[in-house]
């Protein structure tokens, strides 16, 4: 099942005792989710939504908290669209519904953000709000650089009144305009996580954490592949150059190098991949590595003193030449 479904299959079964915090839950459902409609001279309340569990919950606050009746029903989709709505509607005592729920204010106009007692209602009413707000049109992407929680509003007042609510569960949201529909988005990992449990789903929690961490253990283990990778490559280019200085320096000196140098050159371009520990190991006889090491830089300083004699490259100026072909190959 997917994390949206998910989350809103569970919030959909919560049990909320409390009338003011069912109410204020389906305050914003509604304000969301709805509008209100002239029918026939009278308002009528709708609400849209995309699960029938989320629509059979609205159904029943309707009924247990403000006492009217309302109805279901369901607009198949036609066309490309195979997904069903589900619809929630208040035609009889649709005006009293919209006044108490606050979609409606005093003086019978509508409300354009979210209705003040919901939004100065306490800490559990507002998470009853962002809980109506996601069973409305919320949704949740996939653990990740990209992930969010983001919900669509009817306008930009109900975003920033839906922030105020963030804010007052210590949850940093973000009201912004995405394709001419404004939205309030939720990205850090960690604050969606907290979110997730404040409105109560926590089986929906405890998904989204395990399908976290395992992208973050994928992630980590390609890093360090990558990193692998990278040490192999630069040590393989290390010892190609330093095989292709040594070479330089037998080629500039000849026979003019002392033997105990020459043999720990023909070492280091006989063996290019071995370390100095293993080169001092095939030595004849055995050498330490400072040692061989010392050898190499010898021969090495007299191969750019005769280079610098002669006027020709020297051994460091041939391996640069020498790997930018390589690379260039």
């Amino acid at each position: 099942m997917a994390l949206t479904a998910s989350v809103k299959e569970e919030l959909s079964h919560l049990q909320v005792r409390k009338s003011a915090v069912r109410a204020a839950e389906l305050s914003a459902l509604l304000r969301f989710a709805g509008g209100l409609h002239i029918v026939g001279g009278r308002i009528v309340v709708q609400a849209e939504l995309d699960t029938e569990s989320v629509a059979r919950r609205a159904a029943r606050a309707v009924g247990e908290v403000f006492g009217h009746e309302c109805e279901l029903g369901v607009i198949s989709g036609g066309g490309l669209r195979r997904d069903r709505t589900w619809v929630v509607r208040v035609a009889r005592d649709g005006e009293a519904l919209a006044r108490r729920t606050g979609l409606l204010d005093a003086h019978g106009r509508p409300v354009r953000g979210l209705p003040p007692t919901v939004v100065n209602g306490s800490v559990e009413e507002s998470a009853a709000v962002i809980r109506g707000a996601f069973l409305a049109h919320g949704s949740l992407t996939e653990p990740g650089r990209a992930a969010a929680m983001e919900f669509t509003c009817p306008g930009p007042e109900a975003a920033l009144a839906l922030v105020g609510s963030a804010r007052r569960l210590d949850v940093l949201a973000k009201a912004r305009q995405v394709r001419g529909a404004d939205r309030v988005v939720v990205r850090d990992g960690d604050t969606i996580a907290t979110l997730l449990t404040r409105l109560g789903a926590h089986r929906a929690l405890l998904q989204w954490e395990d399908r976290r961490m395992r992208k973050e253990v994928r992630a980590t283990a390609n890093r360090l592949a990558n990193f692998d990778d990278a040490n192999l490559r630069r040590s393989a280019q290390a010892a190609v150059t330093a095989g292709a200085k040594v070479e330089r320096a037998l080629d500039l000196l000849g026979d003019d190098a002392p033997e105990h140098l020459r043999a720990a050159g023909r070492l280091r371009v006989a063996n290019k991949q071995a370390s100095l520990d293993e080169l001092g190991r095939l030595s004849d006889p055995p050498l330490t590595k400072d040692a061989i090491a010392g050898r190499i830089r010898r021969l090495l300083a007299m191969a750019d003193r005769r280079a610098e004699e002669l006027g020709v490259a020297t051994t460091a100026e041939f391996a640069a030449h020498a790997g930018s072909e390589q690379r260039r190959a």
